[in-house]
């Protein structure tokens, strides 16, 4: 459990900002500075608002938890749905061996997080840092015909829980390509 959630912990991923400044770490910076902070947050990772029951104001993660959250906003994506035409995971050259024989693994979170575009693409926010190295572009039907689930977070980024495992197989993967000047197709 993080830091913030160590002493208070709400259903909903809410933490009052004030139990973060109390920590040591935080004591110099004001509600002001995190207010600050969550605004100007280019991939809008955080949300903040008061609390119905208290008036105090609160801050969570919009995505990347290590928590199950029962009340997280996600919207399920379905075949039904309307699917994004993309969705892409970046990651590293390094962890391209490893990924490409065992699938994309959530690790100590609750999601896998994808792109819901190609790379510096001016609409994709949030879901893939900029200095990745390889694209992994999912196959999101077939994914979705398999029963795996996939989900928007609040800031729009695409994620998914994985297999009963936390994986995503490689069987799901329909085009990995090496970014850069030059790309090139690794699968």
């Amino acid at each position: 459990m993080c830091i913030f959630c160590a002493r208070v912990y709400m259903s909903d991923g809410f933490v009052d900002v004030q139990d973060i400044l109390n920590h040591p770490q935080f004591r110099r910076y004001t509600e002001t500075d995190v207010a600050h902070v969550v605004q100007m947050n280019d991939k809008q990772r955080f949300e903040m608002c008061s609390s119905p029951s208290t008036g105090c104001l609160q801050i969570r993660a919009n995505q990347g938890h290590s928590l199950e959250l029962e009340e997280l906003e996600l919207t399920p994506i379905t075949l039904a749905s309307e699917l994004p035409k993309v969705v892409l995971h970046g990651t590293y050259l390094r962890s391209w061996p490893s990924i490409r024989e065992n699938g994309l693994s959530r690790m100590g979170r609750m999601h896998i997080h994808f792109a819901p575009g190609e790379p510096d693409k001016s609409h994709v926010i949030s879901g893939m840092r900029r200095n990745c190295e390889v694209a992994i572009y999912i196959d999101v039907v077939t994914a979705l015909q398999d029963c795996l689930e996939f989900f928007w977070s609040k800031n729009k980024v695409i994620l998914c829980p994985g297999d009963e495992h936390g994986f995503l197989l490689p069987k799901y993967f329909s085009k990995v390509v090496r970014l850069g000047q030059q790309p090139v197709d690794l699968l």
